[in-house]
């Protein structure tokens, strides 16, 4: 699974929509699911963004998808510039079925947060834990290449260390 090229980061929509919903610097579960609600034809998504720099590694993260684009609504909180972002999905839901899985995750587990949701047992691992189905595994991995990919180390004079090996063979 990879990001997908045929859906954009419509930033000025993912701006705009912050702002309607006040969204918060480290709550991109809860800002995903309070634009869900707001956005017609909204498609709540679970995943893994990929960039250049630290952590070096891929976040989990949420956002969500309409039939054009991606709309992100934790973007005015990103450090990175929006063209730098990588997203790979893991899991969709639509907002009927967000609102479901909300609902049994507060009865079930009245004192957790009920975001983000797993989907159904068995869970894979991936990077050090062990939530989310196969799609996760496959999202985790896909956007961990593509972590490696921006992060290529670098040695004293400005060349990855990939393009050295390749100008000795």
């Amino acid at each position: 699974m990879q990001s997908n090229p045929s859906k954009p980061l419509n930033v000025e929509l993912s701006f705009a929509i912050a702002k309607s919903i006040n969204s918060k610097t480290k709550s991109c579960f809860d800002n995903a699911y309070r634009a869900a609600l707001v956005t017609e034809g909204a498609t709540y998504v679970q995943g893994f963004l990929a960039f250049t720099g630290s952590p070096y590694k891929p976040i989990e993260h949420s956002w969500l998808e309409l039939e054009d684009s991606i709309v992100d609504p934790t973007l005015p909180h990103l450090p990175q510039p929006p063209q730098d972002l990588h997203y790979f999905p893991a899991h969709r839901l639509s907002v009927k079925q967000l609102k479901a899985a909300i609902e049994v995750a507060q009865e079930d587990y009245p004192e957790d947060d009920a975001l983000p949701v797993y989907g159904d047992a068995p869970y894979a691992y991936y990077g050090d834990l062990m939530l989310g189905g196969n799609e996760y595994l496959e999202a985790h991995q896909a956007a961990a290449a593509k972590c490696r990919s921006l992060n290529k180390p670098v040695t004293d004079d400005g060349k990855s260390k990939d393009r050295i090996f390749q100008d000795l063979a």
